[in-house]
C-alpha cells in the first residue's frame, strides 16, 4: 500500500493514475481553501487545482534525477511569491500541493491522498475552534477631533471599559489642518460594535466623524 507504483516502470496506466490523483487531489484543496475564506480569488484557487498535476509531470520526467524535478517544480510553483506575498494561508496552500504532487509524481498515491486527509481533518478543526483567531473582535477605528484636543490619553478610559487592548497607529491632518484623525486597532470586550462605546465616544469628540469596523486585510491574488 505504501509501496511506488511506478517503482516497476512508468506505463500508460500508472500515468493516468499519477495524473488524475494528482488532480484529484489538487481540486479538493481548493474546496478546502474556501472554507471559512470569503476573500479567495478565483485565479488562484484554479492553481491550486493544477499545480499538483504539473508538479506530478515534472517529477516523472525527471525520475532519474528526484532533487532536480523537486527543485525545477518549487521554482515554478514559488516563483511570484517574489514580487506578491500572498497571505500565510496561501503559501501553506501552495505547499501543501507542491507536497502532494511530488508525492504522486513519485508514484505514492495513497501517501499523497492520507496526507491530504490529515492536512484537511486538522485545518477543518483549527478553523471550528477558532485557533489563533481573534479577528471577530478587533476593529479598526478612526476618530476626528478638532486641533485644539490633545489626543494623548484622551480616549483611554473609553479603551480600558470597551476594549482589551488598543493602538494608536496613526495621526493625520485634515480638512487644512483644522482637525486631527486618529487611526487605532482596538480589540472589543465583547463581538460586536457597542452602541454606548461610539456615544462615549462622541460625546468626547465633539460628534465629528467617527468610523469602526474590521480590520482590512490584504485580499491580493499571488
Amino acid at each position: 500500500m505504501l509501496e511506488s507504483i511506478t517503482a516497476s516502470g512508468l506505463t500508460a496506466a500508472t500515468f493516468l493514475i499519477c495524473t488524475i490523483s494528482a488532480i484529484v487531489l489538487g481540486v479538493l484543496t481548493g474546496c478546502l481553501f474556501m472554507v471559512k475564506n470569503s476573500k479567495f480569488n478565483h485565479g488562484f484557487i484554479l492553481s491550486l487545482a493544477l499545480i499538483p498535476a504539473v508538479v506530478e509531470l515534472i517529477i516523472l520526467m525527471v525520475s532519474g534525477s528526484v532533487g532536480a524535478g523537486i527543485a525545477v517544480a518549487g521554482a515554478f510553483s514559488l516563483v511570484r511569491f517574489r514580487s506578491q506575498p500572498g497571505t500565510a494561508r496561501e503559501i501553506a496552500s501552495i505547499f501543501v500541493v507542491v507536497a502532494m504532487g511530488i508525492a504522486c509524481g513519485m508514484g505514492y498515491i495513497f501517501i499523497a491522498a492520507a496526507f491530504f486527509v490529515i492536512v484537511a481533518v486538522v485545518t477543518l478543526l483549527l478553523l471550528a475552534a477558532g485557533f489563533g483567531s481573534t479577528q471577530h473582535q478587533q476593529r479598526d477605528l478612526r476618530i476626528t477631533i478638532p486641533e485644539d484636543l490633545d489626543y494623548e490619553g484622551l480616549f483611554d478610559d473609553l479603551f480600558e471599559k470597551y476594549t482589551t487592548s488598543h493602538e494608536l497607529l496613526r495621526v493625520k491632518t485634515t480638512n487644512m489642518g483644522t482637525l486631527y484623525e486618529l487611526e487605532y486597532t482596538i480589540t472589543m470586550r465583547e463581538a460586536g460594535i457597542s452602541k454606548q462605546f461610539i456615544d462615549d465616544l462622541r460625546c468626547r469628540n465633539g460628534n465629528l466623524n467617527i468610523v469602526c469596523g474590521l480590520v482590512s486585510t490584504n485580499s491580493d491574488a499571488l
